[in-house]
């Protein structure tokens, strides 16, 4: 078993088994390039501060980086002995280079260590979530413009309301990713402090210069207290959230394409890449994409609150209860990074039946508004408009028709101001882009909004 370096205090060894129970290498091995390039960083600022010399400055930079090489080429592997990723490398790091190796720890520890490597492996995460995002909704985007005049029925209570374009329905799904775009840079942005020169909790009597080094690292700027640069885990929480609220708005997606997949709506053909079938049913291709995206929602959901969960009692500064926080934080990165891939494939693939979308938009009276309208627009009061067009949508029920099939002599039975242009004013075309305002489904409008992201 390795030797402990804060076993100077201790006259007996750790116990196996807890010496297993306390180890976070398994899953901490992930920030092993996070946390060389802050002990680079740290060590640099070191030597420029006088405080160890150059000499074995660079000694530990070429060191770590030998072993950072070692490690991604597989020539080095974790050893299961070691407590943590830091102590791993910094063990390693002395095997090889000596009592240089010894210098690297001044005036850090891994309270501040571990914080600062957090915060950079969220931020580099963070860079390429966004990065798929953005591809799903320039997917989205693409499939728009294809679909700019693509007559659909809107749904409210999963009922058919108003007439819109498939176009207009997914640039509400665009503003919704957007808006996670948004909050995932916020919260990179936030995180993106260094808490190093923290040290333990308050502090240390060198010389650091702690601004040059979160210069060296590409943040922001640093943690302005050192009680709080090593309790805070606001950054995992805050992102857990972000992707959250991004699962919330796949999984709402991902029901919508269930639905719309099967034989009842028929909007959608999903693509044989992106379906799976039945072992029993042949007949069947199931929408399996959309259902683990909903599914793993609650997974992402379980991160967030653990993270919360785990936080709320804690005492300032630093707990080993905050080493669970890195399971959860790693489980909802690697989560979001399995789904976004596959699930833009899936929209990107499938096949949307236009004939399905307008005939559920004809069906389903969703110009009986329109009708409404049209007669205000004759100068009837609206709520006088609005009974005699839901006399007509139950007459149209009673015979098996629909409001544009209507001879005018009918329509006229229900109100006088009927007039042969009634038929042009509710046709799904007049209906939709006479909706121009922004924000509404008109094709001119939607086009104008997609051209402008």
């Amino acid at each position: 078993m390795a030797k402990k370096m804060w076993a100077g205090r201790f006259e007996k060894a750790t116990d196996k088994e807890v010496n297993d129970y306390n180890s976070s290498l398994p899953f901490d091995c992930k920030m092993y390039s996070q946390d060389i390039e802050g002990s680079i960083a740290h060590s640099q600022m070191l030597a420029k501060q006088g405080v160890i010399s150059s000499e074995d400055a660079e000694a530990i930079k070429t060191g770590l980086l030998s072993i950072k090489d070692d490690i991604e080429s597989g020539k080095l592997t974790f050893d299961s002995d070691a407590e943590d990723i830091h102590m791993f490398i910094e063990e390693e790091l002395t095997n090889r280079i000596g009592d240089a190796g010894k210098r690297l720890h001044t005036g850090r520890s891994r309270n501040d260590q571990v914080a600062l490597d957090q915060r950079l492996f969220m931020v580099d995460e963070a860079d390429e979530i966004v990065e798929l995002l953005d591809t799903l909704v320039d997917t989205l985007i693409d499939i728009a413009k294809d679909n700019l005049t693509t007559y659909m029925p809107g749904y409210t209570h999963l009922q058919r309301a108003q007439p819109i374009t498939y176009a207009h329905y997914l640039t509400a799904y665009i503003e919704m990713f957007r808006r996670d775009v948004d909050r995932l840079n916020a919260a990179k942005d936030r995180a993106n402090v260094s808490p190093l020169g923290s040290g333990a909790l308050a502090g240390t009597t060198y010389p650091l210069d702690r601004e040059a080094v979160a210069e060296d690292l590409g943040m922001n700027g640093v943690t302005l207290c050192s009680l709080d640069g090593v309790a805070d885990r606001d950054f995992a929480i805050e992102f857990a959230s972000a992707c959250s609220i991004l699962m919330m708005h796949l999984s709402r997606l991902s029901e919508e394409i269930i639905l719309y997949a099967s034989q009842e709506f028929k909007f959608y053909e999903l693509d044989d890449a992106y379906s799976t079938g039945s072992s029993m049913m042949p007949q069947k291709k199931n929408p399996d994409v959309a259902e683990l995206t909903r599914g793993k929602t609650g997974r992402v959901y379980g991160d967030l609150i653990s993270l919360l969960v785990i936080m709320k009692g804690l005492p300032l500064t630093y707990n080993k209860d905050m080493q669970e926080v890195q399971e959860a934080m790693f489980d909802c990165i690697e989560t979001i990074k399995a789904v976004l891939p596959p699930f833009t494939g899936m929209m990107k693939t499938m096949t949307i039946r236009k004939d399905r979308m307008e005939a559920a938009a004809l069906e389903g009276f969703t110009n009986a508004t329109d009708l409404a309208d049209y007669l205000v627009k004759k100068g009837l009061p609206f709520r006088e408009t609005h009974a005699i067009s839901g006399k007509l949508v139950h007459y149209c029920i009673e015979n098996n028709t629909s409001l544009e099939k209507l001879p005018l002599e009918t329509l006229k039975e229900f109100s006088p101001a009927f007039e042969e242009d009634v038929y042009d004013a509710i046709s799904l075309k007049t209906c939709v882009e006479g909706r121009s305002l922004i924000g509404g489904p008109a094709p001119e409008t939607v086009k104008r909004y997609l051209d402008s992201i």
